[in-house]
């Protein structure tokens, strides 16, 4: 028996080059279960709670409550999925920038900034504002960026904004696409780089410019980054660089993304990796960052990651085909549970225990590296997935599709296999293949039903040909 890893694929691309084929909505764990090192599981699912009247813009948790922006309106969501309307703000259709302070809830909502007090929502209506791009609340000050300045709001009155306070980034002449506060810092996120500013008062712009906290690569858009690793992560590069996903540090950054997602991210337009989202979600031991691309998302597991030695990535999708863009968006933690939504207006709670999302089923896929004999010729008789078969739901028989490439481009017709129905926990997910290997060959696995799975461990019989 051969054993063929299963974490990650291998493709190959026209230009002649081996690449990362990720899991599509199968999640990777690194464990030693006896079986394998690791193993693949479903991917969340999204189960319903209500249906809203916009899609899903952005979301924060606020006095324990769960807030979001659906279209042009402020909602509260009850732990039972009941929306209540609090009040209007503009709707340009991009996401939404939330931040709060001690007594009011910030919204920067297609160019303008709003509060909400608990009870009513205002807007700031002084024209020294401009035009709000992003916002963050720090020491008192809500700050916005139209792009080109940073502009706080008076400590005395955040309706009001004193045009002689404007503050600005300029290591590099790169237009501003974003605010991050961490550790009481703030963050110019810049097209080409990033720069650190820092509290030190005074009767102008109260923060300074830190030159040792910058950083030489910037981000692509306002919502291409996210808190995360008691840092934040974005999607950019430096000037005459291509974008990738990064950890900012102190003056520096940190590669997360691989050549596979680095591809990906190269073939967008400059608009589309502009529309990029991030955001991150902790949780069972893991540290999830995601990034939204316009048509599907990758994540990437910080835990796994560490424990393996290498990044680990996995790609989310919708639909049977594998060919929607992944619709949850904007988890928060909320009720015990991770709220989200989506464009459509659904408001749910990812759920562990299904693999649908908001009613919909979606398909699974995985790709393994490639089966080499030695450079001779052999036969693979039979190969057999080990894992968890027999989570079909009710009444229901799960099916795994196999089929096989000898190019890591063109694959054969699929072969069902059986993968046990509702209880049926004993089944061997096991089939007979009679394929000649003359040089490498790689297996795709696939799957579309509401069955939960759980791969660990894949076995291949080979029979050595002579000549």
């Amino acid at each position: 028996m051969t054993q063929i890893p299963i974490l990650s694929g291998i493709y190959t691309d026209n230009s002649a080059d081996f690449s990362i084929s990720y899991p599509v909505n199968l999640e990777p764990v690194v464990l030693d279960s006896g079986i394998s090192k690791g193993h693949l599981r479903s991917a969340s699912g999204a189960r319903t709670l209500s249906q809203g009247n916009g899609g899903d813009r952005g979301a924060i948790n606020w006095r324990g409550g769960c807030y979001r922006i659906q279209g042009g309106k402020l909602v509260s969501i009850a732990q039972d999925g009941t929306i209540t309307f609090l009040g209007t703000v503009a709707n340009d259709g991009a996401p939404v920038s939330l931040d709060y302070s001690f007594d009011r809830l910030a919204i920067a909502s297609g160019g303008n900034l709003y509060y909400w007090d608990g009870a009513s929502i205002s807007q700031v209506t002084d024209p020294d504002l401009g035009k709000v791009m992003d916002m963050l609340w720090i020491d008192g000050y809500f700050m916005t960026t139209d792009g080109t300045s940073l502009i706080v709001t008076e400590l005395n009155d955040p309706y009001a904004v004193n045009p002689l306070k404007y503050g600005s980034s300029e290591e590099d002449p790169d237009p501003v696409t974003g605010l991050m506060k961490v550790r009481g810092e703030v963050y110019a996120v810049n097209r080409n780089t990033i720069e650190n500013f820092q509290n030190e008062g005074g009767g102008g712009f109260p923060y300074q410019r830190n030159p040792g906290g910058g950083i030489p690569k910037g981000c692509v858009g306002t919502h291409a980054k996210a808190y995360f690793l008691e840092t934040f992560a974005f999607v950019g590069g430096g000037r005459n660089e291509a974008s990738g996903v990064y950890l900012a540090g102190a003056g520096e950054a940190k590669k997360l993304s691989d050549s596979r997602l680095d591809d990906v991210i190269a073939l967008l337009s400059e608009e589309e990796q502009a529309q990029i989202e991030m955001e991150s979600r902790v949780g069972r031991d893991e540290q999830r960052l995601y990034v939204h691309l316009p048509d599907r998302s990758f994540v990437y597991l910080a835990t796994a990651s560490q424990q393996a030695g290498r990044p680990v990535w996995y790609e989310l999708t919708g639909g049977t085909g594998l060919d929607q863009a992944y619709a949850p968006r904007h988890f928060v933690q909320v009720f015990d549970g991770w709220y989200c939504g989506d464009a459509d207006g659904h408001v749910g709670v990812l759920d562990e225990g299904i693999t649908t999302v908001f009613g919909q089923v979606q398909g699974w896929r995985f790709d393994t590296q490639f089966l080499y004999a030695e450079g001779k010729r052999a036969i693979i008789n039979s190969i057999e997935l080990v894992g968890l078969p027999g989570r079909a739901g009710f009444g229901s028989q799960s099916t795994v599709f196999m089929s096989t490439t000898l190019d890591g481009q063109t694959y054969s017709q699929e072969r069902p296999i059986k993968a046990g129905g509702f209880g049926q926990r004993r089944t061997r997910v096991a089939a007979r293949v009679g394929k000649r290997i003359d040089n490498y060959m790689g297996l795709r696995f696939r799957g579309a039903d509401t069955g939960l799975v759980a791969w660990s461990r894949l076995e291949a019989v080979l029979e050595a040909l002579n000549g």
